[in-house]
């Protein structure tokens, strides 16, 4: 489609070579890089959108998904950059689509903007979802959607289900896995920002991992 040759035009032109090394080995290797970080990169969307036009017409998952298949990992970025700015035109039938990005190509640094931004939006909007889809996403077999589950509700503040997030918590507070662990942790820290007694009650009252405790106890 001519919108996906438009960005890889751009992004090819900037491709850097020096800084694509380290940026892959801070992913430790696993994707390739074009070497283009953040601020070029959020400048090279925003002309984009200016010339397209795009963010003026209904949301594209056929972009995101063509973006999605590419092999350096900007794209994937370059899709997200799209999906927040699409977020006022999400609906729950855009879930299974954050589901399938969730479970393709999965590293923190894509999950994480997944869970916060488009689910949570979704989730937030259309709260159906939650014990239809994003409850047993909180007991799936795969960690990436499991880490979602704890994490959708990050930047719901006072509209945060407490209720919701102790009982996911406590659904995977056995898990070993680091991902997991660190996701409990920051739930747990961010609702601290809006409950500190709750969550200094929660952790005193429940058996979480240390690495869990110690970084949901960080503001308390």
């Amino acid at each position: 489609m001519q919108l996906i040759k438009e960005i890889v035009a751009l992004f090819e032109a900037n491709r850097n070579y020096e800084n694509a090394a380290p940026m892959a080995k801070y992913m430790k290797n696993q994707f390739p890089f074009l070497g283009i970080k953040t601020p070029a990169r959020q400048a090279l969307m925003q002309s984009f959108y200016k010339k397209s036009k795009i963010l003026a017409t209904p949301f594209q998952e056929e972009l995101v998904l063509a973006l999605w298949e590419k092999e350096e990992r900007e794209y994937q970025y370059a899709a997200l950059h799209y999906l927040k700015k699409s977020l006022p035109k999400l609906t729950k039938k855009d879930l299974p689509l954050m589901q399938k990005l969730i479970t393709t190509k999965s590293w923190w640094d894509t999950v994480d903007m997944l869970a916060q931004h488009p689910v949570g939006t979704i989730a937030l909007n259309y709260p159906e979802v939650i014990p239809e889809t994003i409850i047993d996403w909180a007991q799936s077999e795969n960690m990436w959607l499991r880490r979602t589950a704890i994490l959708f509700q990050l930047k719901y503040k006072e509209n945060t289900d407490e209720e919701l997030l102790s009982e996911i918590v406590k659904q995977n507070a056995g898990s070993k896995e680091f991902f997991i662990q660190k996701a409990i942790g920051w739930a747990l820290r961010e609702y601290s920002k809006t409950n500190p007694e709750s969550v200094k009650k929660f952790i005193a009252e429940n058996k979480l991992p240390k690495l869990s405790q110690r970084e949901g106890s960080k503001y308390l």
